[in-house]
């Protein structure tokens, strides 16, 4: 088959492969522990559940705007208004099935054939692929344990030049479980401030998810909010344990907004009615289960790290938000890819090569934390037999 050129620029997620590695070997007869996929082990709480049974017992199968319906598009405008402090009409709202297409919209309808944009990178490696589809060239500034895994405000600044067209920015960040605090946001509004012709993809897909302090989002800053230049991208598969009904939506310059919603008309014409009156149900219905999550996810996070931080040849700083640890292995003598490999092989433990989100992921592996306490002790001790015998 004669494909076009543009495929051959075309990335994926590693963590759908080794998820489809590991399901083989489910097949043939071996248990897996699975810390390699990035969503909540839990269900969907159950009013947003009915909610959406309820949307289909009362026909709403049917097309919707393309942007949305409008009840949730107001809804979800109220919201971003409310957590981020800003102005925001449900004009500025473009309901998605799932994040991922306010990435790959956003950056269709703005990047253009070898613009720069500066991205994190380790990152959630759809960035890099979709820029590199688009033809414009990701330009990473490395993110560093010794520094939280957060930006250096210095190379930040450097990597931007007279192409850069988009900044990408995630916080809390997958795969590293960092946070860009209220001060580093300060300084990088500061920063941005003297490149109004720059604009940033914000992916706050997390933002519930952080363990301590208050979120801090870029669009909250003055002339950075989503009136001007800023796309913020969130949803609900994370937040509300909604992966697989395919619910997100990105928050934009009224301008942008209609042009997102053209690509989207042209794509997948809307998001799924039931889906959406469930989300709209997510957000106006009680917020315990959300809370609920994010006390298990802390006791989570705290049982993984000191497991990985007594293994040999391993170390991992306390990750401040989503569910991802992503200890360094650089004390085992492997390369990220070959122990990643082997710990499936060997001991039945799925998870990432720091590698699968970038160049600079190298000596990491990413485990979600999204499973639970029985299955992750068992996948640590597992991981501490393995690593007795082959870590330096």
């Amino acid at each position: 088959m004669k494909l076009a050129s543009r495929m051959e620029r075309l990335g994926t997620e590693t963590a759908f492969s080794v998820l489809a590695k590991a399901k083989a070997l489910e097949a043939e007869g071996r248990e897996i522990i699975h810390l390699e996929i990035g969503e909540p082990d839990f269900g969907t709480p159950a009013h947003i559940v009915e909610a959406g049974c309820r949307a289909l017992r009362e026909g709403h199968t049917h097309y919707t705007p393309t942007a949305g319906i409008p009840e949730l598009r107001e809804a979800i405008a109220g919201d971003v208004a409310r957590s981020r402090r800003i102005d925001v009409g449900p004009e500025q709202v473009v309901v998605t099935p799932g994040g991922k297409p306010i990435m790959f919209f956003s950056i269709l309808a703005l990047v253009e054939e070898g613009d720069e944009v500066l991205l994190p990178n380790p990152a959630f490696p759809i960035y890099e692929s979709m820029v590199d589809f688009v033809g414009g060239r990701p330009v990473f500034v490395p993110l560093r344990q010794e520094n939280g895994f957060r930006f250096d405000l210095g190379e930040f600044r450097a990597g931007l030049s007279g192409r850069t067209k988009l900044v990408i920015l995630n916080s809390p960040a997958n795969p590293t479980g960092g946070v860009l605090t209220a001060e580093d946001i300060a300084g990088l509004a500061e920063i941005l401030r003297e490149r109004p012709d720059v604009y940033v993809l914000s992916d706050e897909i997390y933002s519930r998810l952080l363990y301590t302090g208050d979120f801090a989002s870029i669009a909250s800053e003055r002339g950075l909010g989503p009136d001007g230049r800023t796309i913020i991208l969130d949803g609900f598969s994370k937040t509300y344990a909604m992966t697989g009904w395919r619910l997100g939506y990105g928050v934009m310059p009224a301008e942008l907004a209609e042009e997102v919603a053209k690509l989207q008309v042209n794509s997948n014409s809307c998001t799924s009615a039931a889906t959406q009156y469930a989300g709209l149900a997510a957000l106006e219905g009680p917020q315990d289960a959300v809370e609920e999550m994010l006390s298990e996810f802390r006791a989570l996070r705290d049982l993984i790290v000191d497991g990985l931080n007594g293994l040999p040849g391993v170390e991992c700083i306390t990750p401040q938000g989503a569910f991802y640890a992503f200890p360094r292995i650089v004390g085992t003598g492997r390369p990220a890819d070959e122990l990643a490999d082997l710990l499936l092989d060997e001991a039945g433990v799925a998870c990432l090569s720091g590698t699968a989100f970038g160049l600079h992921g190298e000596g990491h592996l990413r485990l979600s934390y999204a499973n639970s306490r029985e299955n992750i002790s068992r996948a640590l001790e597992r991981m501490g037999e393995v690593l007795s015998r082959v870590a330096l």
